[in-house]
């Protein structure tokens, strides 16, 4: 029996030659529809919250992983090496920049991170490619509250010799993390923060 799959043909082909401009506006629409909800929730942190963001609602949907791939790869500096993420909600976002520098004819070779090591081969906390001793490296997150979730990310890489500068975020929570990666000096940019999101939502 042979399937057919139809596809969103125009959104898709918007996506992928939308300037980045057009594509950081289109990106913003799928957050404050799918992903932003308003209730009682609490969060990874411990913190209680008056807002969630499930992230994977727009990372995990083929039109927000191809703008987000687009989007990030513009983001990074001149020599990275690899990105690399902490997972579960990091894996998505790495995959996606790494499949995007393919088609832009400069591979980038996509890292995920274990919260524990795997208890059987390697036992490696580092899944991926093999670098080059120091190899530059930047971690990847989906929404960023405290900073402490994508800094476990930066000590694993530079455990086994990474050089890590950098931390690109989806959304910032604006909760501290910000000041957490200035005072470990690391440069830290996001897409959106929570006040532009939250904007958007009530209009």
């Amino acid at each position: 029996m042979i399937m057919i799959v139809t596809c969103e043909i125009f959104s898709m082909i918007s996506v992928a030659t939308a300037d980045l401009l057009a594509l950081r506006a289109y990106l913003l629409d799928l957050f404050v529809k799918l992903a932003y909800q308003e209730g009682e929730f609490t969060l990874s942190s411990g913190q209680k919250s008056s807002y969630y963001i499930n992230g994977k609602q727009v990372t995990l949907k083929a039109e927000g992983a191809l703008a987000i791939g687009r989007l990030f790869l513009s983001m990074l500096p001149p020599n990275t090496q690899a990105v690399a993420g902490l997972t579960l909600g990091a894996d998505p976002i790495v995959s996606a920049v790494s499949v995007v520098s393919a088609y832009e004819n400069c591979p980038i070779p996509a890292l995920i991170i274990r919260k524990q090591a795997k208890g059987h081969g390697t036992q490696a906390y580092i899944e991926g490619p093999t670098l080059p001793p120091g190899a530059t490296v930047v971690v990847l997150e989906d929404v960023v509250t405290t900073g402490k979730s994508a800094m476990l990310a930066v000590e694993r890489l530079r455990a086994v010799g990474y050089t890590v500068n950098t931390i690109l975020a989806l959304v910032d929570r604006e909760q501290g993390g910000t000041e957490f990666y200035e005072s470990q000096g690391l440069n830290f940019q996001a897409l959106f923060s929570i006040t532009e999101i939250q904007q958007s939502y009530q209009q």
